[in-house]
């Protein structure tokens, strides 16, 4: 099921204006801490408009008001007292203001299991059990309107779970569960970006939240539950021959296939992602073969290595195999 041009545009707005606008939220949780930030910022401006009228007195004032700020009261007002009660104001409201983002998830709520890596996001959906029912990589698909649980873990060092317009940031902590509830208002595609400094091409290291609407949503997850059907175009068959006979199931899985490699990302339905490598290229059949031949090339540090020993007719039979994963 490929996604509908309008859906790629999106992605294309979202990408080419990063960092997304975290003060444009489109969930209750982005609302929040969106609120929280004007309240800081009108805070931090009104302070900073109060200290700058006391200096202009002081330098430029008359004497009589020059020496009515120098007043030892004035300056256990100004220097202590203000600061007190408004940093306790800011700390009350701030805490009143997110409590709710750390409510405990609710019984029958959607559950994803999102794994950081190495640079890229393991994408796992949990059945009622918790045991993984779709595996993905990259992309989260979630319906408008239904809150979802993300279960954030880390496999190698500390990342950081990070969907600007949809809520706030969360650390992924290896040997830890964290958990993060987030909740789409409306259909679109929202950027999200590792926001934990993890080594290497950290900066690379991002991935989108698609947020549909429900009936949208109900198909798209019918569909990925079907059993995509044995390749019938002798290109893409050939495809599939060469994905076996290079090695990659070592490393990669594809469900219904003897692939099932775990180092690196599920590929399934990798012909359906709206990018590659975490988010850095658009996702056709050139660039699958570009990424195939030479990652390190486009993404210094991930941990794909070069397959320089395809001809081009291998890698565009490799690519169209790939990009038939739907």
């Amino acid at each position: 099921m490929s996604p509908p041009t309008s859906t790629r545009s999106t992605l294309a707005e979202a990408l080419r204006g990063w960092p997304p606008p975290p003060l444009d939220p489109a969930g209750p949780a982005g609302g929040v801490i969106a609120s929280l930030s004007w309240v800081l910022f009108g805070m931090a401006l009104a302070v900073m408009l109060i200290v700058f009228a006391v200096l202009m007195v002081a330098l430029f004032g008359g004497e009589r008001w020059r020496a009515r700020i120098a007043r030892e009261r004035v300056i256990w007002i100004g220097g202590l007292a203000f600061p007190v009660v408004v940093l306790t104001g800011i700390l009350v409201y701030g805490l009143t203001a997110t409590h709710q983002l750390s409510r405990p998830p609710q019984p029958g709520e959607m559950r994803v299991r999102v794994t950081g890596e190495m640079w890229w996001w393991r994408v796992a959906y949990l059945d009622p059990a918790g045991r993984p029912l779709m595996l993905d990589a990259n992309e989260v698909h979630i319906p408008v309107g239904r809150p979802v649980t993300f279960e954030l873990e880390a496999s190698d060092v500390i990342h950081s779970f990070w969907v600007p317009q949809l809520g706030g940031k969360l650390d992924m902590i290896p040997g830890r569960r964290n958990i993060l509830r987030l909740q789409a208002d409306r259909p679109g595609v929202f950027a999200g970006q590792c926001a934990e400094y993890c080594g290497g091409p950290h900066a690379l290291m991002g991935f989108v939240v698609v947020a549909q609407p429900a009936e949208a949503f109900d198909r798209w997850r019918a569909a990925r539950l079907a059993m995509a059907a044995a390749p019938s175009d002798p290109l893409v068959a050939r495809g599939e021959l060469l994905f076996r006979q290079s090695g990659c199931g070592a490393c990669h899985r594809i469900a219904g296939t003897p692939a099932n490699g775990l180092a690196g990302p599920d590929l399934t339905y990798v012909g359906a992602r709206r990018s590659i490598g975490a988010g850095i290229l658009a996702n056709n059949q050139g660039t699958l073969a570009g990424w195939v031949s030479d990652s390190q090339a486009i993404k210094p540090g991930a941990r794909m290595p070069p397959f320089k020993m395809l001809s081009g007719e291998d890698l565009r039979a490799l690519a169209a195999y790939l990009a038939s994963r739907r």
